[in-house]
């Protein structure tokens, strides 16, 4: 079956008339941008209080944007209809994605120019928010593809917005508590730390393993996601 951009383009259009009749979905989008606002207004801030903001719009944006267009097919029962249809499976995840990618990319965007972020090297920087795009919106998926309504994944969504957001803060335990090291491996954890050092100054060969790090979880996520979606054909 040959790759259609039209069909990919006909599911981001469906997802645009879904998302906009969702009140509570839409006005979340808003609430990185909030907060941005606010805290770019009081000064000079840290590096880790600048990706706070931009940890957080992935999660609130990126993955609970896309968790909630997934669970909502699953909700009307339309799912089963995408994975009947000419659409490959390809076609159908990159069709889901796109709202939520540049739904994200424009609040991230909004984001640092409130935040006042400028890093040292653009570069680097882009192609770590590149990545970590690409993995919180295959963490909607999967949020999606286990919850049976938005409701039920507008929960879900909670406990990783914590982790996401303000996780990193849990590794100053990690001496009285050794298991909370893992944390330190979290894509948001290798996205700060990364940022850290390009404040440094060190270029593309001194961070390619934090980049490693959260492509290995961007694999792991969309296996999952695979697992899980071609396992609810076979139920349907």
């Amino acid at each position: 079956m040959t790759f259609s951009m039209k069909r990919v383009l006909a599911i981001l259009q469906k997802d645009y008339k879904d998302v906009s009749r969702n009140l509570y979905v839409t006005s979340t989008i808003f609430m990185p941008l909030l907060l941005a606002a606010f805290y770019g207004n009081m000064g000079d801030m840290t590096i880790y209080t600048q990706y706070m903001i931009i940890n957080m719009t992935f999660i609130m944006v990126g993955a609970y944007v896309q968790s909630a267009l997934v669970a909502e097919e699953k909700e009307k029962n339309t799912l089963r209809g995408l994975t009947l249809s000419p659409a490959s499976i390809y076609e159908i995840f990159l069709g889901k994605s796109l709202l939520s990618m540049i739904a994200t990319g424009a609040v991230l965007l909004g984001s640092i120019y409130l935040l006042g972020y400028s890093p040292a090297n653009t570069l680097v920087i882009g192609i770590a928010l590149l990545l970590s795009l690409v993995f919180y919106v295959g963490v909607g998926t999967f949020v999606g593809l286990l919850t049976k309504s938005v409701m039920e994944a507008s929960v879900a969504i909670l406990p990783l917005v914590v982790v996401f957001t303000w996780g990193t803060s849990l590794s100053m335990f990690a001496d009285a508590f050794p298991l909370l090291s893992i944390v330190s491996y979290l894509p948001n954890a290798q996205l700060v730390e990364l940022a850290n050092e390009v404040e440094k100054g060190v270029g593309f060969a001194d961070v390619w393993p934090y980049l490693a790090v959260i492509a290995l979880w961007i694999v792991g996520i969309y296996l999952l996601c695979a697992y899980f979606y071609k396992k609810r054909m076979v139920d349907a």
